[in-house]
């Protein structure tokens, strides 16, 4: 794959700066950098592994060209998520069916169900499920999973999920893809192996526990820490709200930070001993020399949120699996990636949002 290199303007080659600019200004004016509409979703319920349901938003254009589902980062829902909702815009105006969701303990499907979230560990079968039940709404393959920062890890976690079903971890015989429910049997979903394409995904969470720990050590980190930490305990309380009893009041009350609200509310009921140890298995670095499904990873160096020791181990991640496309870029902040005007010039984009655009121009170009 060739791409023209990304630049920001001036002002924003800094990660601190670009990350702090696409959160306070892109997100009050983002529908007046884009020409297209929001599509014509529909509102569906989904049943993810482990028979949880997953809020989502579906909208099929005439003659779909293939699917995008995708989720967004650590905290938010639908409605908020604008960047979600601009690659929604974007990929449903080229011609793409465009399933968008709710992760667990987020958003609507918080209000369905107490599951909490597990970084990717359960996340990856649901967009497997998603996947085969938008499949049988219409949507047609090929599926490609999608999603930034923490979403990222997710829809990793999701290519890996296929690769385990293939390979008879809750598959039949037929070669189906099969869904885990409940009473722990399996229910054919019509799903071939050969319907996911892949994954393409911006500054996804590589190595939660290195990086949790860079982020307090620094000024702007500790503060993005404690906005974080906020929300999280903010959902929690939807959560408590919305299903008495299902969450103990006294450990929100304790859960004050990131690692306090992993180690409060979701370590136990995912069986880790710690949330250290929950980091180790949920990360998402240790996958990448094994996916088996073409997959793009855009990466700021710049990146604020992530320990910057994490960019030569990924680079050696994607190294030797020629299904890894990494593209590496020196500026793009957090998930930012906002473009100058000399650089849509030359990628001939229709907008300011060079990482989607790579994304979506990466998917045409995958042979199918």
């Amino acid at each position: 794959m060739c791409y023209w290199p990304y630049n920001p303007p001036r002002f924003l080659q800094n990660g601190v700066t670009m990350t702090v600019y696409t959160g306070l200004w892109a997100g009050r004016n983002w529908e007046k950098t884009t020409k297209y509409s929001e599509p014509p979703y529909q509102e569906q319920i989904f049943i993810g592994g482990q028979g949880v349901p997953i809020f989502g938003w579906v909208a099929i254009p005439k003659s779909a060209r293939g699917t995008i589902v995708g989720t967004y980062g650590i905290t938010g829902d639908l409605e908020n998520q604008w960047l979600l909702r601009l690659l929604g815009r974007k990929a449903y105006a080229q011609g793409y069916a465009v399933v968008l969701f709710d992760w667990r303990g987020h958003g609507k499907t918080a209000q369905l169900s107490p599951t909490l979230t597990s970084d990717g560990l359960y996340e990856g079968e649901d967009f497997l499920c998603i996947a085969a039940a938008a499949k049988a709404m219409g949507c047609p393959g090929k599926f490609w999973f999608t999603g930034y920062s923490l979403g990222g890890q997710l829809a990793l976690w999701g290519v890996k999920a296929v690769q385990d079903l293939g390979k008879g971890q809750g598959a039949k015989s037929n070669g189906n893809f099969q869904c885990s429910m409940p009473d722990d049997q399996f229910t054919t979903l019509g799903l071939e192996a050969d319907d996911i394409g892949g994954a393409a995904v911006i500054c996804p969470s590589l190595d939660s526990r290195r990086s949790l720990a860079y982020l307090v050590k620094h000024p702007f980190g500790r503060y993005i820490e404690k906005a974080i930490a906020r929300q999280l305990k903010k959902l929690a309380w939807r959560i408590h709200d919305a299903h008495p009893g299902s969450i103990d009041p006294a450990a929100i009350e304790r859960a004050n930070s990131i690692w306090g609200f992993d180690e409060e509310l979701v370590i136990e009921r995912l069986g880790f001993s710690s949330p250290e140890a929950y980091y180790d298995a949920s990360s998402a670095l240790p996958l990448l020399p094994n996916l088996q499904k073409p997959t793009l990873i855009i990466y700021a160096e710049d990146d604020p949120l992530f320990d910057p020791v994490i960019v030569p181990d990924l680079q050696a991640a994607c190294a030797n699996n020629p299904m890894m496309d990494l593209l590496l870029t020196r500026y793009g902040g957090h998930v930012g990636y906002i473009s100058s005007k000399e650089c849509q010039q030359q990628a001939k984009d229709p907008d300011v949002w060079w990482a989607w655009n790579r994304v979506l121009q990466w998917i045409e170009e995958i042979p199918l």
